[in-house]
């Protein structure tokens, strides 16, 4: 696919990324991507098209096989598996469909972890940056709840808050919202995607709802582990 500018001047660029699973052919066939920064893409598809494992390459949680993904300007193929994790901690935020937060630690505890695993600031800082957070995404007042007290579209809103609340350069949004109904997934997505201008962050999401993806800037399609080019959406799967 035709390329936006150099590797220098993109939050995330994939090229010629390969990449299989062990015991099973190729999942990725040498795709070619890139996201501006501020730029809010959705990457559509079939359940098993590569859409997830894209994600993953992209976040560092996976290794690609074959050619080269940079993210915030550095090489991951240059990066063991600790410099990978820091750089996720410190300019990835991810938004999971099951919103996988810690039954153990309360609300503010939870948005408060990317600020703590990277070390941002003291302990009272960072009660505050995650208090404003939580404000931001409408649940103030629920800071000192446990997860398992809320519904899910404010364990939703956590975990947004909580994706954000380090100042990421990108935003990996993998299904966001299909675990919730329909009315309610709606309000979770355009309060993503309120936060995601207000912050200027990229946004990469996968969705399988051609609705959601039509409100960004670019909707790409994943067929067998291949990024097609930009098209109209009309007539894949909802």
């Amino acid at each position: 696919m035709e390329q936006q500018g150099s590797v220098e001047g993109v939050v995330l660029s994939l090229t010629d990324v390969a990449f299989a699973y062990p015991g099973e052919g190729e999942v990725l066939h040498g795709v070619d991507f890139e996201l501006a920064p501020g730029e809010r893409v959705a990457i559509v598809g079939e359940s098993g098209s590569g859409k997830s494992t894209l994600l993953h390459l992209a976040a560092g949680l996976e290794a690609a096989d074959r050619g080269e993904v940079h993210l915030a300007g550095e090489a991951l193929a240059g990066l063991d598996e600790a410099a990978r994790t820091r750089l996720r901690r410190a300019r990835v935020g991810i938004v999971f469909q099951s919103f996988h937060l810690i039954p153990t630690l309360t609300v503010l505890e939870n948005v408060m972890l990317p600020l703590e695993l990277a070390t941002q600031a003291d302990a009272a800082a960072r009660r505050e940056r995650a208090g404003r957070q939580l404000t931001a995404v409408g649940l103030g007042d629920k800071g000192e709840r446990y997860p398992e007290a809320l519904s899910g579209g404010e364990q939703q809103r956590v975990a947004i808050a909580r994706a954000l609340v380090h100042e990421p350069a990108l935003i990996l949004a993998d299904e966001p919202t299909g675990n919730l109904d329909s009315r309610t997934g709606e309000t979770i997505f355009g309060l993503l995607l309120e936060q995601v201008r207000a912050t200027g962050c990229s946004l990469l999401l996968v969705t399988h709802s051609n609705e959601l993806a039509g409100r960004l800037d670019r909707v790409l399609t994943m067929r067998d582990g291949v990024l097609q080019p930009p098209e109209s959406v009309e007539g894949l799967p909802a």
